[in-house]
């Protein structure tokens, strides 16, 4: 899952070499992919109205189905 979220991120700003993908694991199992990019990319990554992020969390969603895990995308700053 982080290699795929690290990959479309990539594809989507115009400073690749600064994304940044931090994995961590919840209590419960959840993962957790924490998404950094440059200040200046985060409108592109987040998208009119959030459609990119919702976007992206719902393609890294599908991926981890075939593994049955909750996966948690979050866009910090």
């Amino acid at each position: 899952m982080r290699e795929l979220l690290d990959y479309l991120a990539r594809l989507l700003v115009d400073h690749p070499d600064k994304v940044q993908v931090e994995e961590f694991e919840e209590d419960d199992g959840t993962l957790v992919l924490e998404l950094s990019v440059d200040e200046d990319d985060y409108g592109q990554v987040i998208g009119r109205g959030g459609r990119t992020a919702q976007a992206l969390r719902t393609v890294v969603k599908a991926a981890a189905v075939k593994d049955n895990r909750r996966v948690l995308v979050d866009i910090v700053e």
